[in-house]
């Protein structure tokens, strides 16, 4: 909607505090979905939405394996110190 009435105002920010109240948001928000619609379409420099899900997913993924890993050295160190306790018997 900023972007269809843009014309019609003498910046962005004109643009942006008309149009916030009559979508029930501040013009801050706004402004933001309108500079990440920007980035989303190519039209500005940025992290587009789905690359910041892609991150996001990622470092999920590594916080899982780091937890994983921790587990398996713990396992593991259980285990060898069984093996040593059961060999001294």
């Amino acid at each position: 909607m900023v972007q269809e009435h843009r014309g019609e105002y003498p910046s962005l920010w004109a643009a942006v505090e008309s149009i916030a109240p009559k979508i029930g948001c501040v013009p801050q928000t706004l402004l933001e979905w309108v500079k990440q619609a920007e980035v989303d379409s190519g039209a500005r420099n940025g992290v587009t939405t789905d690359e910041a899900q892609r991150i996001k997913d990622l470092e999920r993924e590594v916080k899982e394996l780091r937890r994983a890993n921790e587990i398996l050295k713990l396992a593991s160190a259980f285990f060898a110190q069984a093996e040593l306790d059961r060999r001294l018997k």
